[in-house]
């Protein structure tokens, strides 16, 4: 990372998050004031115990001074712990808003935008990266003023002492310097490199956890304990090299310090036997200088810390920053739904990841309150029509419309409020029956779920188990058959009563005593509805008003099930191929 992209996350960080909580910067600033203040105080405080309490034997500074340095290093330790909290809760709330921005884009982003990436690298950002700039603000911010007016601080006691001496022990800080910043460059590569690594170990767990069945019925457990040691290796690397190169400065400083203390300690003979140097001030400026290694250490670094933190916040502001093109208009006007009409007009849509139309020139006219069909070979563009609808995805070319009203004119929430979905690949929550159906209607009421179960045909199953609507049924629903699952998604559509219902093939992976069972839930909840399904069983669609064949993203025939079985060679070879 270069200084000028390095000084423009900084300034980003600051302007967006930083400053609205300068209140508590300042106040943590007057904290640091007085952890610096204390700090040379002690410094200072051993010229006059040198002198008064062992040369003059002055008993009444033989308390006092003592006195004086309880109180300083008592108004420093007071003062840094109530700078640190100060900081620390900053730090911890910008990385909170961070975290909630990165959960915001991720629920509204375009579907394209998420299937692009994979979910583990999100998870990386959320936590991983989010900790490196709370990290850069809460340590960062915080050494910055304290250790930077300490210094000065120190600087001044070292400067009142002796100025000759001084000046020597100035003479190292350019060198401490010109070491910060050859390894602040080196720290901001790796720390990007484990980012990218952190998310790849993120993206492998989730893999693994969700393909756990696979990889033991397919004897693959030494394969991926393999790639768990390669990609843990890889990180443990990185986060060792990250490691490396901050202590790296450490050796470093201390020869620094080691040449610089040895020196001081020859040059103050010289002005001591000169008569230039009391040993009190010696004593003074000694403390001074050793007090002062550890600001120069730690401002030395904070180049390192900053390339980290900025390093991560560039990888975070990637997401944040990931334009957002289908999304709600409060300027938009709500779709006023009377049949539930529904009309493609010459839609065509490709998606980002690849070079082939999904589906080119659809046109379609389906009627409210009746049952549509699609039909064809899998990558035909069925379900790509589906979700072109509830604008997933907007198409390239072409419009559609709901009761003639263009759906990409209209208030995208009020159009999905409209719209209901039973998948093949059913999503539920870890949480409880009644949550996983009320996700569809949060306000509606006992009788109600109990009645939406009911006509998905469901109620049986769930008042068997033994908390009966509050039993918990795993991550995805995992304590729960396919054909249960199904039907609490079933249960769940119901709920919603809109107008229109999408079934994207939602009986494929049933048993046949599951299908028959799913299949009238599906025809309580289809009722009177203008329904969109995609059909993988041609057995399920036979009363279906329209059928429509698709080849290749385009239309090739439409019709009901006895027209297209006489006429359609298309339908009637796929219809046979299941019979069979």
């Amino acid at each position: 990372m270069k200084l000028d992209e390095l000084i423009k996350i900084l300034k980003r960080l600051y302007k967006e998050y930083v400053k609205k909580y300068l209140n508590k910067i300042l106040f943590a600033l007057i904290l640091s004031l007085i952890v610096a203040g204390s700090t040379s105080a002690t410094a200072w405080l051993l010229d006059p115990a040198v002198k008064k309490i062992f040369v003059d034997q002055d008993k009444t500074m033989a308390w006092l001074i003592p006195l004086a340095i309880i109180i300083a290093f008592s108004a420093k330790g007071i003062s840094l712990y109530l700078a640190r909290i100060q900081i620390i809760k900053v730090g911890a709330k910008i990385s909170g808003e961070i975290q909630e921005q990165l959960a915001r884009n991720i629920l509204l982003a375009d579907i394209q935008t998420l299937e692009k990436r994979h979910s583990g690298k999100y998870v990386s950002n959320i936590t991983y990266d989010a900790l490196q700039i709370q990290q850069l603000v809460s340590n960062g911010v915080l050494n910055i003023m304290k250790d930077t007016f300490t210094l000065i601080a120190l600087v001044s006691v070292m400067f009142y002492q002796n100025w000759k001496l001084s000046i020597f022990a100035l003479f190292m800080m350019p060198l401490a310097a010109a070491v910060a910043k050859s390894l602040g460059k080196r720290i901001g590569k790796a720390t990007g490199e484990a980012g990218e690594i952190s998310g790849r170990l993120t993206a492998f767990f989730s893999e693994i956890l969700r393909g756990s069945k696979m990889i033991r019925i397919y004897q693959r457990e030494k394969t991926e304990d393999e790639n768990a040691k390669k990609i843990i290796k890889e990180f443990i690397d990185k986060s060792v090299k990250i490691a490396s190169i901050l202590i790296r400065a450490t050796p470093i400083m201390e020869i620094l310090t080691g040449i610089m203390i040895a020196g001081f300690i020859y040059y103050s003979g010289a002005l001591i036997n000169a008569g230039e140097l009391e040993v009190n001030n010696f004593f003074s400026f000694l403390a001074a200088m050793m007090l002062a290694y550890q600001p120069i250490r730690s401002l030395a670094t904070i180049n390192m810390l900053a390339y980290q933190g900025c390093a991560a916040a560039k990888r975070v502001f990637e997401v944040i920053d990931k334009p957002i093109n289908i999304k709600q208009d409060n300027s938009s006007p709500e779709i006023t739904i009377k049949k539930s009409n529904i009309k493609y007009k010459d839609v065509s849509f490709k998606y980002d990841v690849s070079d082939k139309a999904a589906i080119k020139n659809i046109n379609l006219d389906i009627s409210g309150g009746t049952m549509t069909a699609f039909v064809g070979q899998s990558g035909a563009g069925k379900s790509t029509i589906i979700n072109l609808l509830p604008r997933f995805y907007d198409p390239q070319k072409g419009k559609i419309f709901i009761d003639d009203q263009d759906t990409s004119n209209i208030s995208l929430k009020s159009l999905r409020k409209n719209i209901s979905l039973v998948s093949q690949d059913i999503i539920l929550f870890d949480s409880t029956i009644k949550d996983n159906i009320s996700y569809a209607n949060p306000e509606a009421t006992e009788d109600e779920i109990v009645l939406a179960c009911k006509y998905a045909a469901a109620d049986k199953f769930i008042e068997s188990l033994p908390q009966g609507y509050n039993t918990m049924i795993g991550e995805n629903g995992v304590r729960l058959s396919g054909g249960q699952k199904q039907r609490v998604s079933i249960a769940r559509a119901i709920l919603k009563k809109s107008p229109i219902i999408l079934l994207d093939e939602a009986t494929s992976s049933l048993d046949a005593e599951s299908e028959e069972i799913v299949q009238k839930a599906i025809t309580n909840l289809t009722k009177s509805k203008t329904t969109l399904v995609i059909a993988h069983r041609l057995s399920t669609i036979h009363s279906a008003d329209k059928i429509y064949i698709l080849k290749n993203g385009s239309i090739v025939d439409s019709g009901n099930h006895s027209e297209l079985i006489k006429n359609c060679e298309e339908y009637k070879s796929l219809y046979q191929k299941q019979l069979k």
